[in-house]
């Protein structure tokens, strides 16, 4: 008998990992997993376990400061995470196989003093500088205006990447574009070109139960779903003729469900079917002992009543303004607190 991951990934769904530990990496690689994601938050918990302490103390003596020794980690985890993956890599000719190394979050932090276009050109820099020499990492950018910019100059240099904190149509349309547009500027083979589009979901429906209480039960807690598979449904139709040998695909991101009357596995099931769905070791833990089945449903969209009633009371707009800074802050702020545990580390390795 199939295990249940296994029938999400016959379903057509390919599995990512929301973390760089490499045990779990490991682990879900054994299980069908193809590729992975990093973030602040994700390598602060790794640095907190101390199992790092040793490359730490190195860095320390080395006499790099908390900021180089933040970046060299995460290069160290996510570079060690792609060797796992190399494989898948090479099977599908460098379509799947990606772990995904994101840029520096303050640089949409408020306390920034650079300027839209100082950001922008730091975008591209660090974008550069990380992707160099590594044919299965994704350097994420999120979805800012400085962020979409740089997209454009990343693509046409050839950097594979994901772009991240995609809540609307509208920033996914503008990431598509400014990525399509660097590429048709390069005058590149696009045979080798890997783009991907990190769509929120969860997060939707955490805003909509609060920010419009007044959607009916069928409809509250479907935005996200809803959202998603349009977004899905309107990437697959801009690529079908664009000849790209690559997918160019949708990552279905943030599907943890967040109100406790949801099942664990509410948008793994309802986005099943397609292209990819990165999920933290948790929701795959859920997954397996639910024991559930899946089936292709990520082209089945809500009932036309409730799809009418999302329209009408959804502004998408102000739910992008809102979430985008709320993403902005839940990037930055762990990015604090990886800078401030490397700081405490320092202290306290030096003691001993």
């Amino acid at each position: 008998m199939k295990s249940p991951l296994q029938t999400l990934l016959d379903s057509g769904t390919k599995l990512w990992l929301d973390t760089v530990d490499l045990d779990q990496v490991a682990e879900a690689r054994q299980l069908g997993a193809t590729g992975a994601t990093s973030n602040p938050l994700i390598i602060g918990e790794l640095i907190k376990s101390g199992r790092f302490d040793d490359q730490l103390a190195t860095l320390i003596e080395a006499g790099h400061d908390d900021e180089a020794i933040a970046w060299a980690v995460t290069d160290r985890l996510v570079s060690d995470a792609e060797q796992v993956f190399a494989p898948v890599w090479d099977q599908t000719d460098g379509d799947d196989g990606y772990v995904s190394f994101e840029l520096d979050p303050l640089l949409e932090d408020p306390g920034c003093r650079l300027d839209h276009h100082q950001r922008v050109a730091r975008y591209i820099e660090l974008g550069q500088h990380f992707a160099s020499s590594h044919r299965n990492r994704l350097i994420k950018v999120p979805a800012t205006a400085a962020g979409l910019e740089a997209a454009r100059t990343l693509a046409a240099e050839g950097v594979a990447l994901n772009v991240t904190l995609i809540f609307s149509p509208r920033q996914y349309r503008v990431a598509r574009d400014q990525i399509f547009a660097g590429r048709h500027e390069s005058h590149s083979d696009n045979d080798r070109y890997k783009s991907v589009y990190s769509i929120f979901v969860s997060r939707l429906d955490v805003y909509t139960a609060d920010q419009v209480p007044s959607l009916s039960d069928p409809a509250q807690g479907t935005v996200g779903i809803l959202n998603a598979k349009r977004i899905w449904q309107e990437n697959q139709q801009f690529w079908r003729d664009k000849h790209f040998a690559l997918k160019q695909e949708i990552v279905f991101a943030s599907t943890g469900t967040k109100r406790p009357e949801d099942p664990p596995d509410k948008y793994v099931a309802a986005l099943a079917g397609s292209d990819i769905q990165t999920n933290p070791p948790k929701t795959l833990e859920q997954v397996q002992r639910l024991g559930g089945r899946y089936v292709r449903k990520v082209d089945q969209l809500p009932a036309a009543d409730v799809i009418a009633q999302i329209d009408r009371q959804v502004d998408m707009r102000r739910l992008e303004q809102v979430l985008l800074a709320e993403g902005v802050r839940k990037f930055a702020d762990p990015h604090k607190a990886l800078l401030a545990l490397i700081s405490q580390k320092r202290s306290t390795l030096a003691a001993t």
